[in-house]
């Protein structure tokens, strides 16, 4: 009987260690700390946006349409709760997606509209701001991808043979929610420098 019992755990053992239990559970922690990159670019550019508003809103008396938008985009940012709760949570991400993005187009906005004001562009003050701002996106884009390549691991490890099995029958992990490109992002924006 206790020759039965050690055969039983060490069948029992290598079964786990062959099922992808372990490697399915480092994959989600991978997914979310790629999550907390993400939060952290996002805040980061959070926290240039008053910043640069009030750069801008000091240098010229400025098309407060665009002033406004930035603002508003930034509060809206501002009153979703960034969560990895979010990830499970389609309908949640999504919001929070479209939230960014519409920063993202009221910033765009504010660059363009800076160009009729060379005084803003020459002060120092502004040109730091942007540079930190443009440092930000990049952060972000690179957050995001990273981020989308740890939720891609980890989709493919709950759903191959064995995993999917251990999945379904002890984790029960759902799969997790990659960035999307915006509605339009293929279009190629049109510039106009009269």
């Amino acid at each position: 009987m206790k020759r039965f019992i050690v055969i039983m755990a060490i069948a029992s053992a290598a079964g786990f260690s062959s099922c992808g239990y372990n490697s399915m559970q480092a994959n989600e922690e991978e997914v979310t700390a790629a999550w907390g990159d993400v939060e952290a670019s996002y805040q980061r550019r959070l926290d240039l946006v008053p910043n640069l508003v009030e750069t801008v809103k000091g240098a010229a008396a400025f098309e407060k349409s665009t002033l406004t938008a930035v603002i508003e985009a930034r509060s809206k940012v501002g009153s979703i709760q960034m969560s990895k709760d979010m990830l499970n949570n389609p309908q949640a991400f999504q919001k929070f997606q479209q939230a960014q993005g519409d920063l993202t187009q009221a910033l765009s906005k504010l660059m363009v509209v800076v160009e009729k004001y060379p005084d803003i562009k020459a002060t120092q003050n502004f040109s730091d701001l942007q540079n930190q701002l443009e440092g930000t996106e990049n952060r972000i884009n690179v957050a995001r991808v990273r981020y989308n390549q740890a939720v891609q691991k980890y989709n493919t490890s709950i759903r191959i043979f064995p995993n999917g099995v251990t999945n379904s029958l002890f984790l029960h992990l759902e799969r997790k929610e990659a960035f999307k490109a915006q509605e339009g992002a293929a279009t190629a924006p049109k510039v106009n420098l009269q």
